[in-house]
C-alpha cells in the first residue's frame, strides 16, 4: 500500500498543479512565475539561493527566471547587505494584485478538488498530511545534519 499510497499523492499533486497551470494561463501567469511569486511572497528578503531550494530548481535556472520576472515588473533584487554578491527577492507592488488573483484561482480549484468531501473529512486530511509532511522534513533535517 505505501508505494500506492506515495503514487497516489503524487499524482493528485500532479493534477492539481497542472489544473492551477491552466487556470492561470488566463491571466497571463505560467506555471513557473507563479511558483516564484508564491514562494516569493511567503519568503520575501530571501536570497535567491535559498529560494532556488525552495523551487527545487538550480540556482543558474533561477537566475533567468527572475532575469525575465525582473523585466516584467513582478520581482525585484536588493543588494543583501551582508553579502555583496548576494541578492535578496522582493515582490514589487505589479504584481501584489496578482497574489491576490492567484490565491482566489487556488481557492476556487480546491473547492472543486474537495467537492463532497466533508467538512470533518477535510480537516482530517489536513492534519495527516501535515503529519506525513512534518515526519519527512524531521528525517531530511536529521539527514542534512548528519551528512552536513
Amino acid at each position: 500500500m505505501s508505494d500506492t499510497l506515495a503514487f497516489m499523492i503524487a499524482d493528485t499533486s500532479r493534477l492539481l498543479r497542472r489544473s492551477f497551470d491552466e487556470r492561470t494561463r488566463v491571466i497571463g501567469i505560467t506555471g513557473a512565475q507563479w511558483r516564484l511569486l508564491f514562494t516569493v511572497s511567503r519568503n520575501e528578503g530571501q536570497n535567491q539561493g535559498a529560494t532556488a531550494e525552495l523551487l527545487e530548481v538550480e540556482p543558474i535556472t533561477l537566475c533567468r527566471m527572475i532575469d525575465r520576472m525582473e523585466e516584467a515588473g513582478m520581482v525585484e533584487r536588493r543588494p543583501d547587505p551582508n553579502d555583496r554578491r548576494a541578492w535578496r527577492l522582493y515582490l514589487t507592488d505589479k504584481s501584489r494584485p496578482l497574489i491576490g488573483q492567484l490565491r482566489e484561482l487556488g481557492d476556487q480549484l480546491m473547492e472543486q478538488a474537495l467537492q463532497g468531501v466533508a467538512a470533518d473529512d477535510r480537516q482530517r486530511l489536513w492534519d495527516i498530511l501535515n503529519t506525513i509532511r512534518t515526519n519527512l522534513s524531521a528525517g531530511a533535517d536529521q539527514q542534512e545534519a548528519t551528512h552536513g
